[in-house]
């Protein structure tokens, strides 16, 4: 009997965002079985458009987007921005508002519904602390952006 995988593009970006190196074994091998391409990084930043960029520059590098596909990067950009906002609680700045993020994302792509026809999907998950630009002065917060390719 074959597995029936859980295809929850956002549910898997989050705990693979979340998981710590021996949690992502399982959450990997899940992800293959399902040639589901992803990859994950670590970004702080009191300027949104760095932070922005290196989730930008990480999905580029690892392959989960082509660059030169417009489609592709433009649902990529909107589902950060998407995550962002959960992050910053709706008000997308940092710097200006005096405080700095420090995070780790994870990108996940695939076809999250069982009729393939519905297309590519991609998430962005954002995890970490928001705050003032002083240790121990900061929150966590978790932020979660999806877009169809």
């Amino acid at each position: 009997m074959t597995k029936e995988f859980d295809r929850r593009i956002g549910r898997h970006a989050i705990m693979y965002a979340f998981a710590e190196e021996e949690e992502e074994i399982s959450l990997t091998n899940d992800l293959k079985r399902m040639d589901w391409l992803y990859g994950k990084g670590k970004v702080g930043s009191m300027e949104l458009q760095k932070i922005v960029a290196a989730i930008e520059t990480s999905a580029k590098r690892l392959g989960l987007v082509n660059p030169d596909i417009y489609r592709e990067m433009h649902a990529l950009y909107h589902a950060i921005i998407e995550a962002l906002h959960g992050v910053t609680r709706g008000q997308v700045e940092l710097g200006g508002l005096l405080r700095t993020a420090g995070l780790r994302f994870a990108i996940v792509r695939g076809r999250p519904f069982k009729n393939g026809d519905e297309g590519e999907w991609i998430a962005v998950a954002v995890y970490g602390t928001i705050g003032a630009p002083v240790r121990g002065f900061e929150h966590e917060a978790v932020g979660l952006g999806i877009n169809h390719i």
